[in-house]
């Protein structure tokens, strides 16, 4: 199996071009191990669309699939424009939560960022919920998965590495949810930390982005219609929210190297 490892603001993926094997699960979880595998944040397959110009699976690294993966689907354009496997610029991607526009940016002939439709956001109001022994308040946000965003006022205390786990498998979320920690800094400027369904602590989460600059503009942190920039661990994303919140992100694809494996 011939793979490409990629990345979006150092959320990695093995990237392959077919069908979804029946050991997916077992397979991702070997292929993601960043002691005894590749070592990634999981797997993404692409394949031809009935209904889009390409089809997007993503496995997470404890093989769950996920819905949609806003980085992940940025590295999906570059692969396919720099592969040859299309040459539009405009690219429509079928995904478990609906069909994404793709509008690419390339230099020398090959793809250097990616601006992605990520539809509506849906923000609800303030939830509390009681978790690892603490009242624990956020903002919980669907971008096509479901996120539960806190606002911070010191990013450097947050309790990532054990409420992150907890809140992600809490009742109050069937399903799991991502959890995102966020600082404003300063209006349209936050600062955020990813702990994500299925993978844990991550560089960099698209969706996650797009959830956090929704639920700022929601609670009046960040203007409507404006750039939102948002700092993760591993670089900035661009993500402009409407006043129908509506969702547009903006970020770097890299490919890192390619591999093989026997299986």
């Amino acid at each position: 199996m011939h793979f490409t490892k990629m990345h979006g603001l150092g959320n990695d993926y093995l990237y392959v071009y077919g069908e979804v094997p029946e050991n997916i699960a077992e397979l991702s979880r070997r292929l993601s191990d960043r002691h005894f595998g590749a070592g990634s944040d999981g797997m993404i397959y692409i394949s031809p669309s009935g209904t889009a110009d390409f089809k997007m699976r993503i496995f997470n690294a404890d093989g769950s699939e996920a819905k949609m993966c806003g980085n992940g689907i940025r590295c999906v354009g570059k692969y396919v424009y720099d592969k040859g496997l299309t040459d539009k610029t405009l690219l429509k991607i079928e995904t478990l939560s609906g069909i994404k526009s793709l509008h690419m940016q390339t230099e020398n002939g090959r793809v250097s960022a990616v601006a992605v439709d990520m539809g509506y956001a849906q923000a609800e109001e303030e939830r509390t919920v009681f978790a690892a022994e603490q009242a624990v308040t956020g903002v919980p946000v669907s971008v096509g998965n479901p996120h539960f965003v806190i606002f911070t006022e010191d990013m450097e205390k947050v309790p990532l590495y054990t409420l992150g786990p907890v809140l992600e498998k809490h009742e109050a979320f069937p399903g799991g949810v991502n959890v995102e920690f966020v600082q404003v800094l300063k209006e349209n400027r936050l600062r955020m930390r990813v702990w994500e369904r299925g993978s844990g602590v991550t560089l960099a989460c698209g969706t996650g982005a797009c959830a956090s600059a929704a639920a700022a503009v929601s609670k009046g942190f960040c203007r409507t219609d404006s750039p939102i920039e948002v700092i993760l661990d591993g670089g900035m994303l661009a993500v402009c929210v409407s006043e129908t919140m509506q969702v547009q992100m903006t970020g770097p694809a890299e490919t890192v190297y390619e591999g093989d494996t026997e299986e």
